[in-house]
């Protein structure tokens, strides 16, 4: 730090010194001390004379200097260790086990069961049942409507129209080549024309009309008749049946259980490789712009460093064969008497009395009036105007002109004139009466008579007798005999023998080689570059301008200051 603040002191020197040399360049014919006593010269004496001479100047150069730094790094190294370890190999092995079962026999038998059953015996029988009903009987009937139609009827007129038509009259004349023709223009016209037509008109009537209906009347009527019920009749009575029962019975045995406990052990894991960010070191630069000392710092790069080893514990299961005591239990079975009830179901005939309702119905006529509606149509003159279009057609004059193609024969020097005769018709306007012919038509009234025909239906009570077939059923008692199965079953105790197997985990030791990483602490080597400032001595060239010498004789003051 020193020696940064002593270079610009050194800079002010070097500058200082450089202006006393620039003073005594020359001989002193640079300084203006002695000026004023010497005497006025000519132009060639006044005249400079320019040369250039060397100057030494001190300049600070900085020198790169490099020296060699060290850092630490951690370097992962593998080796190679044998540990001895154990594994569980499972053997099965078979072993013969005797077991007792009871294996059911059934058997079937036969009992002999009587029993009665009621037979139900059908007998059919008729009876008349006498009924009425309405039976529809139809007239035709006949009536005459009047009504009132509108008839039309055409009569024809006649009626005098006035039109004007241009009759041409012929004229003879004699000139040249023009003539004049009537060209037709067409005008469209409208007039009114009225006519009458007939407008239906419908009205709306309502009349009474009676007709006759047959309401039906229900009667209810009820009778009584005998039916045989079978009854049931339940008893109870008891049985002995044979039952097998399982008895339980214990037993202990010993059994080989597969065990274990769980072993800590301590393993050693290195840590991981990461990378780190470096910034190597900086220096001091002088910098022209600013005439200061800048510090630049050292570039920055990433480096693998590994983190410090971590400790790990971790359990391991060491198994175990022990031999237990077990109590097992088996079943024997046991064959048990008893007796069960069970119920027998038998059917007994009982007559019983019944009641049965039935409804008849007879039909009795009724008279009854109701409205309806019928729609007449009647036609109203009505006079409606139209409008119609037509085309008039006069004749107007225009002016055409025709050239003709005649040969001329030019035989003998004459002049000859020829007269050519032509027609030209005027249009000369002429009245004329026609006589058009047009219908009209007019509705006249007109009374219509129609019949119409009609049915009429009206109920007539007619008594009817129709003949009734249904059935009467009775109960019979029948005694009859069956054939009961019913299976028996037995227990038979018999003796099996069955394989079990087993498993033992045997231990089998083995020997196994792994790599067990470590961190190895080094140094490696790098090198930094610096800047170092020194004075160098360098000659410079510097242009003096000095006036020439003259012829005069020089004045004392000049010559000893070049002495």
């Amino acid at each position: 730090m020193k020696t940064l603040l002593g270079v610009p002191l050194v800079v002010v020197l070097l500058v200082a010194m450089s202006a006393g040399t620039s003073q005594a360049a020359c001989c002193g014919a640079a300084s203006y001390k002695h000026v004023g006593c010497s005497e006025p010269a000519s132009y060639c004496a006044a005249k400079q004379q320019c040369h250039t001479v060397m100057k030494t100047c001190r300049e600070v150069v900085y020198e790169k200097q490099e020296y060699t730094c060290y850092k630490t790094c951690y370097e992962t190294v593998y080796d190679t260790k044998t540990i001895e370890c154990v594994k569980n190999v499972p053997e099965t092995y078979y072993k013969e086990c005797t077991y007792t079962v009871c294996k059911p026999v059934y058997e079937t038998h036969y009992k002999t069961c009587n029993y009665t059953v009621c037979k139900p015996v059908w007998e059919t029988r008729t009876k008349d049942v006498c009924y009425t009903v309405c039976k529809p009987v139809y007239e035709t009937k006949t009536r005459d409507v009047c009504y009132t139609i509108c008839k039309p009827v055409y009569q024809t007129h006649t009626k005098q129209v006035c039109y004007t038509v241009c009759k041409p009259v012929y004229e003879t004349k004699t000139r040249d080549v023009c003539y004049t023709i009537c060209k037709p223009v067409y005008e469209t016209k409208t007039r009114d024309i009225c006519y009458t037509i007939c407008k239906p008109v419908y009205q709306t009537h309502t009349k009474q009309v009676c007709y006759t209906v047959c309401k039906p009347v229900y009667e209810t009527h009820s009778k009584t008749y005998t039916v045989n019920v079978c009854k049931p009749v339940y008893e109870t009575c008891e049985r002995e049946v044979c039952q097998t029962i399982c008895k339980p019975i214990q037993y202990t045995k010993e059994v080989q259980v597969c065990t274990g406990h769980w072993d800590t052990q301590t393993e050693t894991i290195p840590g991981p490789v990461v990378k780190k960010c470096v910034r190597e070191p900086g220096c001091w630069t002088w910098d022209e712009c600013s005439c200061k000392c800048v510090y630049q710092p050292g570039k920055c790069y990433t480096t693998c460093v590994q983190c410090p080893p971590r400790t790990v514990c971790k359990k391991v299961w060491v198994p175990e064969t022990q031999t237990r005591t077990v109590t097992c239990t088996r079943y024997e079975s046991e064959v048990v008497r008893k007796m069960v009830p069970y119920t027998v179901c038998r059917y007994v005939s009982e007559p019983v009395t019944r009641t049965c309702n039935y409804t008849t119905c007879h039909m009795i006529s009724e008279q009854r009036t109701r409205n309806v509606t019928y729609t007449t149509c009647c036609m109203v003159p009505e006079t409606v105007t139209k409008t119609c279009a037509y085309r008039v057609c006069h004749m107007v004059p225009e002016t055409v002109t025709k050239t003709c193609t005649y040969r001329v024969c030019h035989m003998v020097p004459e002049t000859i004139h020829k007269t050519c005769n032509y027609t030209v018709c005027h249009m000369v306007p002429e009245q004329r009466v026609k006589n058009v012919t047009y219908t009209t038509c007019c509705m006249v009234p007109q009374q219509v008579t129609k019949t119409c025909t009609y049915r009429v239906c009206h109920m007539v009570p007619q008594q009817v007798t129709k003949t009734c077939t249904y059935r009467v059923c009775h109960m019979e008692k029948q005694c009859l005999t069956r054939q009961v199965p019913y299976t028996t079953c037995q227990m038979v105790p018999t003796t099996c023998v069955k394989r079990v197997p087993y498993t033992v985990c045997k231990p089998v030791h083995y020997t196994k080689t792994i790599q067990v990483p470590r961190c190895v602490e080094k140094q490696v080597p790098y090198t930094v570059t610096r800047c170092c400032p020194r004075v160098v001595c360098k000659q410079v060239p510097v242009t003096v301008c000095c006036p020439a010498p003259s012829c005069s004789a020089p004045c004392v003051g000049c010559t000893d200051a070049v002495k």
